[in-house]
């Protein structure tokens, strides 16, 4: 399977190499007005705080803003630094309908992106699914959880475009895009910025970049950055502390612009975590459960009988609430909870990533109008995680998932813009290969006499999960813009989508588990252990649907712009690799591709120094791709419906010279899901009429900052932020343990700048010291555990940075 993956990995190499000397080799042509997509939207969001206009790429093109009828954020370099946004993650506090989570439920791996918008992602960071929100660095398509948390380290802006999008990107993304665009080098100037940060937790983090000219048509860009902190939960078995970041990353880029019309861009990007755990906590145990109760009479537990009696108080719809209290640490109960910021457990934790990148992108100019483009991009993904996930004493489950994936594509554009037509037509080949190792320590295996040995002292048991996966995609996709008249323009797009996913894997169970991985991995059965639930046989599925999109923009005045719009969308189905027993003729199960529809009415408008733009939108999700478990084990099923409406608002208030600017964004989502279809031998997670997923049904922002003149020389700005989140759910389903209520959380600043080249900043994050949810996790029902964490409390930080 590897060996596809590297020839396809030449093909696209040579194909985008073929593409450069081509384009040099065909003659100028001169062109009024070039379009940079790179430089020239980072210059535009850099002047965002002086009132002038904004620029973004969500259509494949630069334009205003507020010209572009789509339901857009921007943010600037700046914006992001002053608002304290320093990775992906950070972007839910200032975006509307967005929700970025790190550390994925069921992976223990702190990089690990769980990315919604509008109420549309994805909960499994697995492999075998594909995200529902899109994260592309430079126009290159982020395929795998475990990439999406990036460090904003030597960035130019980020758009987070919200709905489905697919007729004007290589690949298609159900629930809408991030777009992170890094600063290209600069011709002519030797230049360079640094900063460094000290901080609560023992942080240290540094950053520098330079821009190096080589020739006039030459120049070069390479950055790199580190931060360090200690970790803010801390284990009582050993003082190890979770939620610890120890990161490095760096970035370097060669712009080459050999003629007027022809430009070659190469990126490379690199970023590596040591840490040591997510930093989950208890959030409590069902004692009904089988494995809380075998293992609670297996240690001796008073008055332990299976199904378990001593309740903990406070836990009714577990059982009587009148039941006697045993506060005995042999107890698989609720007195094993140690508070928001301790951590129970005693199984081994880690959280490991490794991932880097390089791309090429060319582009040449056929003429005034015609521009060819080309992006050739590979990535590297090599992630682990392991997490003791009943954070107890006890061996209930403890999970060690290992993956390392090569992604491989390739997208060539070709683009028109004349004074009343603007087209794009694309094509894309995206080509993915990963090797998943997951080892699922369980108190028990599933046969009864193994449930006997461990009654009377003995090991628990090891599922072992080898799978390789395979994704092969072939896209075409185009746009079509015209100006029917003054003001009013038609848009319409298709887009036709193939997904050939493949699934090999071998998946058994050992018994004891101290039993060594066997080696070659069984093929029929193994000598001595558990059973054999899968066999190393390729599965092979392939998901195909024409697409599209239309939407008329109307300019009703100079100062206000209106929009109307539909589109659909649809995200691949694939195959479970979780098993602990052998599904029907040890054949795995695929779940099928679900889909979206989408409308929306927007507006766009600009009252002096007043910025006000507003969203509504209704979405029809169907076929959705939904957890129910199989015993303990979950697993994906297309077993649902759900009606999302929305409405969006972001303003903003600079009047030019004042010093003062406000920000605002807010989001009101109201989720319905209304059919839910019952899969023979498991059990559903979610009802009619719960909540989605990571879908509070209001968000809200704000932030205030004013600029004063010291002197000729010297400002000072004082800056406070503010977000709140209503109440949300972090899988589906109820499950109060891990609900998380409405919070609100607020960062002070304040900078001193200095000849526009020095800055000094002090501030507090989460000022309030805010106790709240930012992952959760449960299988009460089963295993009989739920986990959660809690964002870092209240620090303090103190920053300079220089330019020059």
């Amino acid at each position: 399977m590897r060996t596809f993956g590297v020839a396809a990995l030449h093909r696209t190499i040579l194909a985008g190499t073929a593409f450069a000397a081509l384009a040099c080799a065909l003659p100028a042509h001169a062109q009024d007005d070039p379009a940079d997509t790179g430089a020239g939207a980072a210059e535009a969001q850099a002047n965002e705080q002086a009132g002038e206009v904004i620029l973004v790429t969500a259509r494949r093109r630069e334009e205003s803003l507020q010209d572009t009828p789509v339901a857009i954020s921007a943010f600037s370099a700046e914006t992001l630094e002053d608002r304290q946004i320093v990775q992906t993650s950070d972007l839910e506090r200032i975006t509307p309908s967005l929700q970025f989570k790190p550390a994925g439920q069921l992976s223990g791996n702190s990089s690990s992106s769980v990315v919604f918008i509008r109420g549309i992602g994805q909960l499994d960071p697995t492999a075998a699914v594909d995200p529902g929100v899109g994260i592309y660095i430079d126009e290159v398509y982020v395929g795998r959880a475990a990439g999406g948390t990036l460090e904003f380290g030597d960035i130019a802006g980020v758009e987070v475009l919200r709905g489905p999008q697919g007729t004007l990107f290589g690949r298609n993304t159900i629930g809408g895009a991030i777009l992170v665009r890094t600063r290209e080098p600069e011709f002519g100037e030797f230049s360079g910025r640094a900063r460094a940060r000290f901080g609560e937790f023992n942080l240290f983090e540094g950053f520098a970049a330079l821009n190096v000219p080589i020739a006039d048509t030459l120049a070069a860009r390479v950055s790199g950055g580190i931060r360090q902190r200690q970790g803010y939960v801390i284990r009582e078995f050993d003082g190890r502390d979770l939620g610890n970041e120890d990161v490095i990353s760096g970035n370097a880029a060669l712009r080459w612009e050999p003629s007027p019309v022809f430009e070659l861009n190469l990126r490379a990007d690199y970023s590596r975590r040591d840490e040591n755990g997510a930093p989950f906590v208890f959030a409590g145990i069902n004692e009904q459960a089988p494995v809380p109760a075998i293992v609670s009479v297996a240690a001796g537990c008073p008055g332990a009988t299976i199904p378990f009696a001593p309740l903990a108080p406070g836990n009714p719809r577990f059982g009587a609430p009148n039941v006697p209290l045993i506060n005995d640490a042999r107890c698989a109960n609720d007195f094993q909870a140690r508070g928001n910021f301790v951590n129970g457990g005693t199984a081994p934790v880690r959280s490991e990533s490794e991932i880097w990148g390089v791309s090429g992108t060319a582009t040449y100019e056929l003429s005034d109008a015609i521009t060819l483009k080309s992006i050739t991009a590979y990535r590297s993904t090599d992630s682990r995680g392991i997490r003791d996930a009943d954070n107890t004493p006890f061996e209930i489950l403890t999970t060690d998932v290992g993956s390392q994936s090569d992604q491989v594509s390739q997208e060539l554009q070709l683009q028109y813009n004349s004074d009343r037509l603007s087209a794009i037509l694309g094509g894309y080949y995206f080509d993915e290969d990963t090797t998943e190792r997951a080892t699922v320590f369980l108190a028990f295996p599933p046969s009864p006499p193994v449930i006997g040995s461990v009654l009377n002292g003995g090991p628990g048991s090891r599922d072992l999960q080898f799978s390789d996966l395979e994704t092969r995609s072939l896209a075409a996709f185009g746009e079509v813009s015209y100006e029917l008249i003054d003001g009013l323009e038609l848009t319409g797009g298709l887009r036709y989508t193939e997904d050939r996913k493949t699934y090999a894997g071998t998946v058994f169970n050992l018994f004891p588990s101290t039993l060594p991985d066997p080696d070659p991995l069984p093929t029929l059965a193994i000598p001595e252990g558990g059973p054999l639930f899968i066999f190393n046989d390729p599965f092979r599925e392939t998901f195909s649907a024409l697409t599209g999109s239309a939407n008329v923009a109307y300019e009703f005045a100079d100062w206000l712009n209106g929009y109307v719009s539909y589109s659909r969308s649809f995200k691949s189905g694939g195959f479970n690799t979780r098993y602990n027993a052998p599904p029907a003729g040890f054949v795995p199960v695929p779940f099928d591709e679900e889909s979206v529809d989408s409308y929306e009415i927007g507006a766009k408008m600009d009252f002096g120094d007043v910025r006000l733009n507003l969203a509504a939108f209704q979405a029809d999700y169907t076929d959705i791709q939904l957890v129910f478990r199989q015993g303990p084990v979950p697993l994906l099923f297309n077993a649902g419906e759900a009606r999302i409406r929305g409405f969006e608002a972001e303003a903003t208030y600079d009047p030019y010279g004042s010093g003062l600017r406000i920000d605002a964004g807010l989001s009101v989502l109201d989720d319905e899901i209304r059919t839910i279809t019952p899969v023979p031998g498991t059990t559903a997670t979610v009802a009619p009429g719960d909540d989605l997923p990571l879908t509070p049904s209001f968000q809200g922002n704000f932030a205030v900052g004013y600029e004063f003149d010291l002197s000729p020389r010297v400002t000072m700005t004082p800056r406070f932020d503010g977000s709140y989140t209503s109440s949300l759910v972090f899988i589906t389903g109820s499950v109060p343990e891990i609900e998380q209520d409405g919070y609100f959380v607020g960062n002070a600043s304040i900078e001193v700048e200095i000849d526009e080249a020095y800055r000094i900043q002090a501030g507090v994050l989460n000022a309030f010291d805010e106790e709240y949810l930012i992952q959760g996790n449960a299988s009460l029902g089963t295993l009989g555990y739920a986990e959660k964490i809690f964002a870092r409390p209240r620090n303090w930080y103190v920053q300079v940075s220089t330019e020059f």
